[in-house]
């Protein structure tokens, strides 16, 4: 038997026996990377480890605690999911289960009107272990579309997938997403059986069989629709998570236990910052005084330095005429994140999903010279957009929300520069708020879902490399993830207990100028179009403040605390002199309120960490005769080995240096 010549990442060849496969190549690398081995990447192109290998192949094996190993972890392991619900539900149908960040789900249609409860999960679990234990081989197949229907024909949602794809390929298009993951090529059906009993329709990879799937866990049940059709068949769905080790698997459990406990939804309740009524519908939140001091603060920080940064402010309505919207291609390429037009007397008008053609209208209000630009256009501007019942998710998820948005016209040998400034100032926010740790991606073109020339995307999209480049910044590439206008850079932050939430983005546009015939006049007084920069730093103010509410669990730094002090009178007699302590507090600008003595101190003091108050005052007999006060400073706040409480504290004494804390803050911020 002959040798083929396989070619590795680091540009190292290996000699292995004609029909090896990825596994062996693995091998024959080293037992360790033999056992930790998921996937394999050949040419480009994820595959199963059993794949063989032939002459000249590139490969790179894929680990199981890399984020493509997880993928596929998760992804086999949802498929043992619906083995094991077929199990032990007969007639169980079985529709679609993606891998999803940081774990996987699947969509059942169960009998007789069955639904999953917490002790259903258990016994599924359960099941689950014992097809890991018998070890399982996943043997990939492929089959025509006629073959795939009769293997699947008791599965008729997999039937409708097969149908449905067959239809677009025949039209000359492409699957969509949620049907990529379940086919192979045109005309090709693929797919991955465990047993005789069980085959599920998939792209792959796989892992190699079920006994590498050991450290996983299901976590809830909650109802779902067909395609996420409110007016289709209801589903179960069950979630999951699934890690390469007991200890990562043990570390995500104990930080979704931290996420319970920070859940915005639940501490914006608690301390009284905002809700949602059922009355006002789904996805709309109404911000109580509490919550709406802390986004007041945000505001008035975002135009301040909006203003230092050399930013014209600009307002513009909620609804615009559907003409603007086909100008700007958002009906071509939005339409489902739109709001259903409402019909007028002098034309179709629709919610704005966006700020920017309306920005684009101030731009060309009149005649622009070269000497105007870089024009930059801010406004904390409302936007409306439609997302599916099922996915919204408190702030984090909302139909109606507000952007911190700015568009930038510049010329071309001004863009660079725009963008490395922008870079620089979205950091700078986003330190102020008490964020340190980033990532960065770049998004690139989707030649389906894009307009425009690919030589203005190629201009576009060294403009942002280079900006990443020149700040010295790891960024990651996201292959055809871009807006169908231009390329992009997302900024990810990660907050106290390791999460990463998506917040700031900076857009390159060649496209929208051009439809709106946007042009100035150079130095050399002729006609040029300028380049259009799309940019939120706090993405919208309603997420960021979700987000601020988990990374802080709800303990905001003093300067954003929406009561920073709270006064507590022993006693009723020491009443008086708490009034004289608030009224001072107030006149050096605190946001202070005082408990009356109704309730037991104890009590006070208790709700006063509750409500997570930075600084709670009490005042007694020795401090009306001595005008002090006993400070009790917020646990998270306390210097290492200072005591619970401060007592006998002059009161102009605290009063500075309450000053000097806030001062400094936002100073800090300022200048971050």
């Amino acid at each position: 038997m002959s040798n083929i010549t396989i070619s590795l990442p680091d540009g190292t060849t290996r000699e292995l026996p004609e029909g090896s496969t990825a596994l062996d190549l693995a091998a024959s690398i080293g037992s360790g990377l033999r056992k930790a081995a998921v996937a394999a990447t050949i040419a480009g192109h994820e595959t199963d480890l059993t794949t063989a290998l032939t002459e000249g192949d590139v490969v790179s094996i894929i680990t199981n605690n890399t984020d493509e190993g997880r993928h596929v972890l998760r992804h086999s392991t949802a498929h043992v999911l619906a083995q094991a619900v077929t199990q032990l539900y007969p007639g169980a149908k079985f529709t679609i289960g993606p891998a999803i960040e940081n774990g996987f789900y699947y969509d059942f249609d169960l009998p007789d009107g069955k639904t999953f409860n917490d002790d259903d999960l258990a016994i599924i679990e359960e099941q689950m272990k014992e097809i890991v234990k018998q070890n399982q081989p996943f043997t990939r197949s492929e089959h025509t579309m006629a073959e795939a229907k009769e293997l699947f024909a008791d599965q008729p949602y997999k039937v409708e997938i097969i149908e449905r794809v067959e239809s677009i390929q025949q039209a000359g298009g492409a699957a969509d997403s949620e049907d990529a993951g379940e086919v192979g090529g045109k005309g090709v059906i693929s797919a991955y059986r465990n047993t005789d009993e069980f085959v599920d329709m998939c792209v792959g990879p796989h892992v190699p069989s079920t006994g590498k799937l050991l450290f996983f866990k299901l976590q809830r049940v909650s109802g779902s629709y067909w395609r996420g059709n409110e007016k289709g068949p209801q589903l179960q769905r069950v979630y999951g998570t699934a890690w390469e080790s007991k200890q990562a698997l043990a570390e995500h459990l104990h930080q979704l236990e931290e996420a319970l406990k920070r859940d915005h939804r639940k501490i914006a309740v608690e301390q009284d910052l905002l809700s949602f009524p059922s009355k006002l519908g789904g996805g709309l939140a109404v911000w109580h005084p509490k919550g709406a001091i802390i986004r007041k603060l945000m505001e008035d920080y975002s135009r301040q330095r909006h203003e230092s940064g050399g930013y014209d402010f600009v307002y513009s309505p909620h609804l615009a005429n559907a003409n603007l919207f086909e100008t700007s291609g958002h009906l071509d390429f939005y339409a489902d994140g739109m709001y259903p037009p409402m019909e007028m007397d002098n034309g179709t008008y629709y919610p704005k999903p966006m700020n920017c053609p309306m920005h684009c209208l101030i731009f060309d209000s009149r005649q622009r010279s070269y000497r105007e630009l870089p024009l930059r256009l801010f406004e904390l501007g409302t936007v409306y957009r439609y997302e599916r019942a099922g996915t919204l998710h408190g702030l984090m998820r909302i139909r109606g929300f507000t952007q911190d948005d700015s568009h930038i016209y510049c010329t071309e040998e001004q863009l660079a520069g725009e963008v490395a400034g922008l870079l620089d100032f979205v950091l700078s926010v986003l330190r102020a708020f008490g964020f340190e740790d980033f990532t960065f991606n770049l998004s690139t073109r989707d030649p389906d879902k894009s307009v425009g020339t690919d030589e203005i995307w190629e201009t576009a999209t060294t403009a942002l490399r280079e900006a990443l480049d020149s700040h010295g910044l790891e960024y990651a590439v996201k292959e055809g993830d871009a807006a169908f206008y231009g390329p992009k850079i997302d900024i990810d932050v990660r907050d106290a207990i390791g999460r990463s939430w998506q917040l700031s983005t900076i857009q390159a546009d060649f496209q929208l100028p051009e439809r709106f015939d946007l042009e100035y006049i150079g130095a050399d007084n002729n006609r040029h179009r300028p380049i259009m920069l799309h940019r939120a730093l706090m993405g919208s103010i309603e997420r960021f403040f979700g987000v601020l509410i988990e990374h802080y669990a709800g303990n905001f730094p003093t300067w954003l605390a929406p009561v920073q002090v709270r006064v507590l009178p022993v006693s009723s007699p020491h009443e008086k002199y708490a009034a004289e302590v608030v009224a001072a507090l107030k006149a050096a600008g605190a946001r202070v309120d005082m408990a009356v003595a109704d309730d037991g101190l104890g009590k006070r003091i208790r709700n006063g960490k509750i409500d997570k108050i930075p600084y709670v005052l009490v005042v007694g007999d020795d401090d009306v005769a001595a005008r002090t006060v006993g400070v009790n400073v917020r646990t998270d706040m306390q210097a290492e080995g200072a005591p619970d409480v401060e007592r006998d504290v002059p009161l102009d004494g605290f009063v500075a240096r309450f000053q000097a804390e806030v001062a400094d803050a936002q100073t800090a911020a300022l200048q971050a």
